[in-house]
This record gives C-alpha cells, sequence and structure tokens, in this order.
C-alpha cells in the first residue's frame, strides 16, 4: 500500500525569516501525525535555513525546480548537486507554471528528471491539462503526450532506491485549477489518476508502477482534501496556497492519515 504524501508547494513566497517561521510552527503541528509523508519545498533563498529549522523532525525538504546539468555556465541557475548539497530529498519538475511561463517543454522536463535520478533526487513530475483542453475534451491525450515524453528514456533501474522506495512521484495538475479556487471533482480527479496509472504500468514494470505515488493539485484546501483522499487512485496532493498557512497545511495533512 503507498503511503499517502502532502507537499507543500510555497513557490514564490517568504522571506529566509518567515520560511522558518513557518517550518517551525508546521514542525510542531504535524509532529504526531503518523501515516503520511510530509513534505515542503520553500523557495530557494530559504532551503538551507529551512532544513535546519525541520531537522529532526518528520518533515521532508524539496526545492521547487532544478537545472539538468551538474555544473557549468548557466548564469542563475540551481544544480541538482546544489540541491543534494542541502539535503533534498525531493525537487518539484514541469509544474503548470514554469511550462507557461518559462516555456519549459516537455524535453526539458525530460532532461530534468534525468538529472534528478542521475543524483539521487526524487522527482515530483507535475502534468495537467488547459481549460481549453478540458473543455475539448483532449485532457487523456495532453496527460499521455506530456508522461510519455517526460518519462522516455528512463529506465526501471533508475527508479528504485536502496530501501526498495521508488525515486518517481507524478502530480496530476488540472491547470484551470490552479489558483483560481475551482477544482477537479474527485471523481474527475480519479479517473484522470486512474489513467495515469495505467499509463505507467505501460512504461515500467509492475513492481515500479504500483508504487508511483500519484498526487492531486490545484486549489487543494481543508474543505475538499478529505474527499479528495477518500478516492481510491489519489495518494496525496500538492498544496500551493494553502500550505503557507499552517492550520490549513495541517488539516490536509491530517485528511490523508485518515484514509
Amino acid at each position: 500500500m503507498r503511503k499517502p504524501l502532502i507537499v507543500g508547494n510555497w513557490k514564490m513566497n517568504n522571506s529566509t525569516a518567515e520560511s522558518v517561521d513557518l517550518a517551525e510552527k508546521l514542525k510542531k503541528t504535524v509532529k504526531d501525525m503518523a501515516g503520511v509523508e510530509v513534505v515542503v519545498a520553500p523557495p530557494f533563498t530559504a532551503l538551507g535555513s529551512v532544513r535546519d529549522a525541520i531537522k529532526g523532525s518528520n518533515i521532508k525538504l524539496s526545492a521547487q525546480n532544478v537545472f539538468w546539468e551538474d555544473k557549468g555556465a548557466y548564469t542563475g541557475e540551481v544544480s541538482p548537486l546544489m540541491i543534494r548539497d542541502l539535503d533534498c530529498e525531493y525537487v518539484i519538475i514541469g509544474h503548470s507554471e514554469r511550462r507557461e511561463y518559462f516555456k519549459e517543454s516537455d524535453e526539458i522536463v525530460n532532461k530534468k528528471i534525468k538529472a534528478a535520478l542521475r543524483n539521487k533526487l526524487k522527482a515530483i513530475v507535475c502534468v495537467g491539462e488547459s481549460l481549453k483542453e478540458r473543455e475539448e475534451d483532449k485532457t487523456m491525450q495532453v496527460i499521455e503526450s506530456q508522461i510519455r515524453k517526460g518519462l522516455e528514456g528512463i529506465l526501471n533501474s533508475e527508479l528504485r532506491t536502496t530501501n526498495h522506495e521508488v525515486r518517481l512521484v507524478i502530480a496530476y495538475e488540472p491547470v484551470w485549477a490552479i489558483g483560481t479556487g475551482r477544482n477537479a471533482t474527485p471523481s474527475q480527479a480519479n479517473e484522470v489518476h486512474a489513467y495515469i496509472r495505467k499509463l505507467l504500468s505501460q512504461i515500467f514494470n509492475e513492481d515500479i508502477a504500483s508504487n508511483i505515488k500519484i498526487l492531486y493539485g490545484g486549489s487543494v484546501k481543508p474543505s475538499n482534501s478529505a474527499e479528495l483522499m477518500s478516492e481510491k487512485e489519489i495518494d496525496g496532493a500538492l498544496v500551493g496556497g494553502a500550505s503557507l498557512d499552517t492550520d490549513s497545511f495541517a488539516q490536509i495533512v491530517r485528511s490523508a492519515c485518515m484514509v
């Protein structure tokens, strides 16, 4: 059985001091919540300080992005080696905001996933359709293209950790639901998650495919998290705005504990 995973993506919010304060509060609030994995993704400038703040807790650390080379003349980029040096276990790749504002293609996403895996990071890979694509009934077509192109050339052997975990997480984030207050219904989300699971079983062996966690993201909040988590194919959530509020994020974590 896959252990629920809740990831808080803080995006471009919070100073270092504010990030540490939030991390300290979360550490106290979620410390007794067993049966769920909790991850936070602060901005790059706060990763080191948040790492120190959550040390010894049940919270793990993620970066929000990564470059596909380990080092070199790439001004302004952050390499997987630098992320590993900050004790990050996870990295978010291909978020819809990266795809939209920075024109990240599936090919770029693929290169970043390979860089993360090469450096023993766990990749949280985001996929999702726009409102136009949803209305034109192209959701599954878009998802399949993003999954197959994003995971092209990745081997089963690259995904296993030494303790038999899997280094790949998929986050389904319908673009039309991110930051809009709208969200896919639990049944809509579950349907897409089931389709993603089917695709994964075609790409990887059954042992790997069945252990890849598939998260839902897109205006996840305390009022809808329990219903979403109750769906069979939803293994957790990638949380945006609600992760910036200690009580809201804790409630979402708690809903995953109750599954």
